[in-house]
């Protein structure tokens, strides 16, 4: 009996956390907006209505976000149609700045040390990357490093 119930425990737990992970309750529902400048680069959520949007909260510090860098990197060559937007944590700013140098990132990335669009997101624990519809609709959640040219992910967001 002992168990049958913490098989029963365990499994509300784990599904509980499926809810708050990659099926947020804010899917189906409008992005929440956000204006972010670091001073170099400049990010008005709102204008990018019309485009279909990948917004990855990650930090260079973070090994599983360098490790889908990447597959995210050749996913925006492969869809130029697809804005990528790349949210960084990062509290040095010269450590961000090398860090895009060195590896060639030539997405839209602007350093949030404040960690502003995270808390707008409910995102603990990076990577997270959310996908945004042409509408402004939140359509998926994507929790921990992704192989972003895979062809369910290529697939999905050719067809929005």
């Amino acid at each position: 009996m002992r168990r049958v119930w913490t098989a029963v425990v365990l499994g509300s737990v784990l599904m509980t956390g499926c809810e708050r992970g990659s099926h947020p309750g804010n899917i189906g529902k409008p992005a929440p907006q956000f204006t972010m400048s670091d001073g170099v680069t400049a990010v008005d959520l709102s204008k990018l209505r019309g485009q279909v949007v990948v917004l990855n909260l990650w930090a260079s510090w973070c090994v599983p976000c360098v490790e889908e860098l990447p597959s995210l990197l050749a996913m925006q060559q492969q869809l130029p149609n697809v804005k990528v937007v790349a949210v960084s944590m990062d509290q040095d700013d010269d450590v961000y700045r090398r860090f895009l140098v060195k590896n060639n990132v030539h997405v839209t990335t602007v350093r949030d040390p404040d960690a502003k669009v995270n808390a707008i997101y409910g995102t603990q624990q990076i990577p997270e990357t959310y996908i945004i519809d042409r509408q402004g609709i939140l359509r998926r959640k994507f929790v921990n490093a992704q192989n972003w040219t895979s062809p369910e992910i290529i697939g999905y967001l050719s067809r929005l």
